[in-house]
């Protein structure tokens, strides 16, 4: 699993509960280190035994805690150049989410050997969307249900959403436009410079 990954669990943890805490989890995970590297590549099964660790010292559901995740990636200052990158993908939510399909390739272009879940968008409606993603993680829906949750607020977008479980690794987001200009978005500017 590219370090990127699991460096992002790793600031979500230190950021919201303590760099303390993440030492802790880090522990319990076995992991006979505390800082990940971004830039390198480690075992995929390091992944999964970190997030039973957060999950079982938060004693939250790993769902809740991914959506958390997904949160965090979008919202925190730390995290800015995530956001820009989504946010990259057009000037409201409908373009935003029109936009998903191409998101692996536009991350691996900052990031060359950074593997994302496929994503595919289908319009059931003007209103209606449907989100599929196949990745060989289980459970990064939850993590795009945060990031989409705050995003839309992001956009002043006021959506539903609705994870479904599917078969053969794939997750299903249906996404429920409410109202495009529920409330006043979050400023952002393209050519600021992320800090």
């Amino acid at each position: 699993m590219h370090g990127m990954i699991n460096r992002a669990i790793q600031g979500f943890v230190s950021d919201t509960y303590g760099s303390e805490r993440w030492a802790r989890m880090a522990c319990a995970a076995g992991l006979g280190f505390t800082d990940f590297e971004a830039m390198l590549v480690y075992d995929a099964a390091l992944t999964p035994r970190i997030l039973n660790a957060v999950c079982g010292d938060l004693e939250k559901p790993g769902d809740e805690v991914l959506e958390d995740i997904g949160t965090y990636l979008v919202s925190h200052p730390n995290a800015e150049a995530v956001r820009r990158l989504l946010r990259f993908g057009g000037v409201d939510f409908v373009e935003f989410l029109h936009s998903l399909d191409d998101l692996p390739d536009r991350a691996r272009l900052a990031v060359p050997n950074l593997d994302l879940p496929e994503l595919e968008l289908h319009e059931r409606a003007p209103d209606r969307f449907s989100l599929t993603l196949r990745w060989s993680l289980d459970g990064f829906g939850h993590v795009m249900m945060g990031a989409l949750r705050t995003l839309a607020d992001d956009y002043g977008a006021l959506v539903l959403l609705d994870h479904q479980d599917t078969e053969d690794g794939r997750e299903m987001i249906d996404i429920t436009l409410i109202e495009a200009g529920f409330a006043e978005g979050r400023d952002f500017d393209l050519g600021a410079r992320a800090g």
